[in-house]
């Protein structure tokens, strides 16, 4: 990928994160993603949240790639990140894990 290119979709990203940042409801943002995402994205998308909370619930990975036909190396990329302490991903599933369990 072009240099110039890679920077510029860098900079649309964090635009991207911006714009979200600003919105004010849970809906609002749902239609933005709907808006700019295929129905396909959006599955992708929800499909990797499901999976970071079944991987928070303890299913094993092999379980979770059964049950949601999806490739061990997007399980393992999301065990990593609830692995790390700094991350924001860890953070938000957790604290819908914290939700569920009251």
């Amino acid at each position: 990928m072009n240099d110039d290119l890679q920077i510029d979709l860098d900079k649309d990203f964090n635009e991207l994160a911006v714009a979200l940042s600003k919105m004010s409801s849970p809906a609002e943002i749902s239609q933005f993603l709907s808006e700019i995402c295929s129905p396909a994205e959006c599955r992708s998308i929800a499909s990797r949240w499901q999976l970071m909370k079944l991987l928070e619930q303890g299913e094993t990975q092999r379980a979770i790639a059964n049950k949601l036909h999806l490739s061990l190396c997007k399980i393992t990329r999301g065990a990593k990140y609830l692995k790390d302490e700094n991350s924001v991903l860890r953070r938000e599933v957790q604290k819908v894990a914290c939700k569920k369990k009251k």
